[in-house]
């Protein structure tokens, strides 16, 4: 046998190790799912029209701000009623006021400032895996609810 065929069996054995340990690590259930695992299709989305009827209205709704701290430390400003919660905390948040206080089948909606909503469609996920049933993701999020000149109100520190 040459050196070439034994680094080659050696070679072989190592990556099938890593395959099968690779297979049993499992992500912290805290930890975002990368946008590309999160199906679009399964999560609704709410237009900024839809959502601004609603506030305007003062019709009952949960609004979840999941932008990342860069994008809510550079703003002074939210939807008019949002909570803002880092979409790492978002799942143990759930447990503490103001979001305990949330009924499972309560209208949901979550937005960020993403090109293509990546953290409110993971949100959204996270939401619904803990047991919600009405929940959306705005489509557009912080970019299109500033277009519509949907209210705002001064941003406080998220939780």
């Amino acid at each position: 046998m040459s050196l070439k065929n034994i680094a080659a069996g050696v070679f072989i054995v190592l990556l099938s190790s890593l395959v099968q340990i690779s297979g049993k690590v499992r992500p912290s259930a805290n930890a975002p799912v990368p946008a590309d695992q999160v199906t679009p299709s399964a999560i609704e989305f709410m237009s900024a029209e839809e959502l601004k009827t609603k506030v305007n209205r003062n019709q009952p709704i949960t609004i979840i701000d999941v932008r990342g701290s860069e994008s809510f430390a550079n703003s002074d400003r939210k939807i008019k009623g949002a909570t803002h919660v880092m979409l790492r905390r978002l799942r143990y948040r759930l447990g503490f006021a103001p979001l305990k206080s949330v009924a499972r089948d309560s209208e949901v909606v979550t937005y960020c400032a993403c090109p293509n909503d990546e953290l409110s469609i993971q949100a959204a996920q996270v939401l619904i895996d803990s047991g919600f049933t009405r929940v959306r993701a705005l489509k557009g999020g912080w970019r299109e609810w500033l277009k519509l000149k949907g209210p705002v109100e001064a941003a406080s520190k998220g939780i």
